[in-house]
């Protein structure tokens, strides 16, 4: 069984998750409040969804790469584990602020595509 490979995007209105088993097929997708109530339910949620499937998760946390931005300020004691676990691994991937675009009230949650396209170049690093 293949990888499954996760990407995470906090932002102050709220964090996107996506993960895809291959580049065609998205087995999970969610919008969570931006701040997590545990310091350790990102790294739970990485594990779940290991055990899950079955098969180890990658994931990458696409956030600022500046001191106060959302990848310190919402995940503070993420990166103080060990980013490389036998379920999980995690890296962190500082990203450029895109330009501001319209809200997608279509479809709930918002639109992934260009999340799905980043964790796409990041697994085929």
């Amino acid at each position: 069984m293949s990888s499954i490979w996760m990407a995470v995007r906090p932002t102050p209105a709220g964090a996107q998750l996506l993960a895809m088993q291959s580049p065609w097929e998205a087995i999970f997708k969610a919008k969570l409040r931006s701040n997590p109530s545990h310091a350790r339910a990102l790294p739970f949620l990485l594990e779940a969804l290991a055990l899950w499937q079955g098969t180890k998760v990658h994931a990458a946390l696409f956030a600022d790469d500046s001191p106060t931005g959302c990848g310190t300020s919402f995940y503070p004691d993420l990166f103080t584990d060990p980013g490389d676990t036998p379920l999980y691994a995690i890296d962190w991937v500082p990203v450029v602020r895109p330009p501001r675009r319209r809200r997608d009230d279509l479809t709930g949650i918002g639109d992934f595509g260009d999340l799905q396209q980043r964790l796409l170049e990041q697994a085929l690093r």
